[in-house]
């Protein structure tokens, strides 16, 4: 096959993706008629989370691309970008001026993947459940402009909101708004384990390895009724330890579509790679990373000390040096692509600079060096996470400013610590729930946030966060977003770092693959199938 470029319409502002044609040898073997994919993500039962696949539960990329085959919402995101559409729904819509009204009438004839009705009742079980168990995920706050759900016989559902919303329909397409059965879900209690039941285009068999998910097995639900058409019968994911043996498994037919998470060093070559069997699909990078603080930690209370991080670091650097053209440096919590995005810490900071930084220490009456300890996980954001942070704390020490360490650590035990206020600094990546500027600032800086950060600011979050949601015409909430940033750039609670693109490889016997990934990153199984490779 020569190298080539299929260039799809671009919708709503994001880059279309670009497929290319990349080196490979073998046959696809795919274990049987199951399209094979694979995964570096992580599927574990521990402790502290004890039930990852529950809807009330789940807030990772990784379990909510199980979920998003599974469990079905009300609206989803269509394949070609745009506003979100009905799916468990018929209809929906605001039924206000106000935006605070918003009620969905269910499909006739929907059923859960076992052949029980889904009725009214069960969309507010649902919804009410995730909101009254407030798992510390935080994900239940997706939710948290709902003031209550009315049902009106067994099929319409009004969801009646504290105050306006227009990204509303947005959090009724996420898993936490996803339909479950209340023969299998208790009210005031999570599911734990690797079982799921919903009315999903799939439903779900798990097989465990001691305490992980090793193979999660997609079979096509015959009791779907929704939006999706779904173009095979089965789809395996295999979850593996690293990109390097996902990317073994590709080459030698194992498996037949490598996803999350490739290395710089795999997209480069396969990028590169003329002739051969496996294709290499890019798409638009809505993918953030970047620095957490605990603002309550003596270390980092000071502001100034998070603004002389914020002064020294050296995006470009560590962009080129480590992820190269598969990332681009970030000035602001909302990427670049995304309506209302502005170069708020550019703005404030410009080029990186060790004496305007040693100058905000100094005014501040800091003592340096600085001792901090940034920390990292090992094993959810791919290989190269490592010697991102050995760059990161290279570019802090060089000036002799701080004197900063760094620590890893595996996401199960990762995640814990940084919920319990147990690191200063940390270092995160953030896939959005959906493609809009409020899910990069709401998540982070409002109540119940996510990352349960000490940090709370009353303008952004009583009237600038509320403000940007009444705003159906988003470009119209660019004024309260671009203030948010601003004074996220101030106060750095957070210090973005780089947004990335994101990629997924496949061999040429599997069509389907430039949709098989949307903008949010969500695995769409559903759009791949089998062709003849050329």
């Amino acid at each position: 096959m020569n190298r080539k470029t299929l260039v799809l319409p671009a919708v709503a502002g994001l880059l279309a993706p670009v497929l290319t044609a990349c080196g490979g040898t073998g046959s696809a073997s795919g274990g049987g008629d199951a399209i094979v994919v694979g995964t570096t993500d992580r599927f574990t039962v521990s402790k502290d989370a004890p039930a990852p696949l529950d809807p009330a539960y789940a807030y990772d990329v990784g379990t909510w691309n199980i979920l998003r085959q599974t469990v079905q919402t009300l609206m989803i995101q269509p394949k070609g970008e745009g506003d979100p559409v009905p799916e468990a729904a018929q209809s929906c819509g605001f039924t206000d001026t106000g935006n605070e009204r918003y009620a969905c009438r269910l499909r006739d004839g929907l059923t859960f993947a076992d052949g029980d009705p889904i009725t009214a009742g069960d969309v507010k079980f649902s919804i009410d459940r995730a909101m009254a168990i407030k798992a510390d995920s935080g994900v239940f706050a997706l939710l948290s402009t709902i003031d209550t759900v009315e049902t009106k016989g067994d099929n319409e559902v009004i969801f009646h909101l504290k105050t306006a919303d227009a990204t509303f329909p947005y959090k009724l397409s996420t898993p936490v708004a996803g339909i479950v059965n209340p023969d299998d879900y208790a009210k005031d209690k999570l599911r734990d384990g690797f079982d799921v039941d919903g009315s999903g285009p799939y439903t779900l068999k798990a097989e465990v390895s001691g305490d992980e998910m090793t193979k999660a097995v997609f079979t096509k639900n015959p009791h779907y009724k929704g939006a999706l058409t779904v173009n095979n019968e089965d789809v395996e994911m295999r979850s593996f330890e690293g990109a390097d043996a996902m990317g073994s498994a590709l080459e030698k037919g194992d498996i037949e579509v490598m996803t999350r998470t490739m290395s710089p060093e795999q997209i480069k070559e396969l990028s590169e790679a003329s002739g051969g069997n496996i294709e290499l699909v890019e798409l638009p990078g809505l993918e953030i990373r970047y620095l957490a603080f605990n603002t309550d930690d003596p270390g980092v209370k000071a502001k100034a000390v998070r603004q002389a991080m914020a002064q020294i670091i050296n995006r470009s650097e560590l962009v080129s040096k480590v992820y190269g053209s598969s990332a681009e440096p970030l000035y602001s919590l909302v990427p670049a692509s995304i309506t209302g995005h502005s170069n708020s810490f550019f703005n404030k900071y410009g080029d990186p600079s060790v004496d305007k930084a040693k100058s905000l220490l100094t005014k501040a009456n800091i003592t340096t060096p600085v001792k901090l300890t940034l920390n990292y996980t090992t094993d959810h954001y791919g290989p190269a996470t490592k010697q991102e942070f050995e760059l990161l704390q290279k570019q802090l020490n060089a000036g002799g400013l701080f004197d900063v360490t760094i620590q890893g650590a595996a996401w199960d035990s990762f995640v814990p610590a940084e919920r319990n206020g147990d690191y200063e600094v940390w270092g995160m990546g953030w896939f959005p729930d959906f493609p809009d500027a409020d899910n990069y600032v709401a998540p982070f800086l409002d109540k119940d946030n996510f990352l349960k950060l000490p940090y709370a600011n009353s303008e952004i979050r009583n009237t600038l966060i509320p403000q940007s949601r009444r705003e159906a015409d988003r470009l119209s909430a660019s004024g309260s977003l671009t203030d948010i940033q601003d004074i996220v750039a101030d106060d750095v609670p957070i210090l973005p770092l780089w947004q990335g693109k994101q990629y997924l490889a496949a061999r040429d016997t599997v069509t389907g693959t430039a949709y098989a990934l949307n903008s949010s990153s969500t695995l769409q199984l559903w759009e791949l199938s089998r062709g003849v490779g050329d």
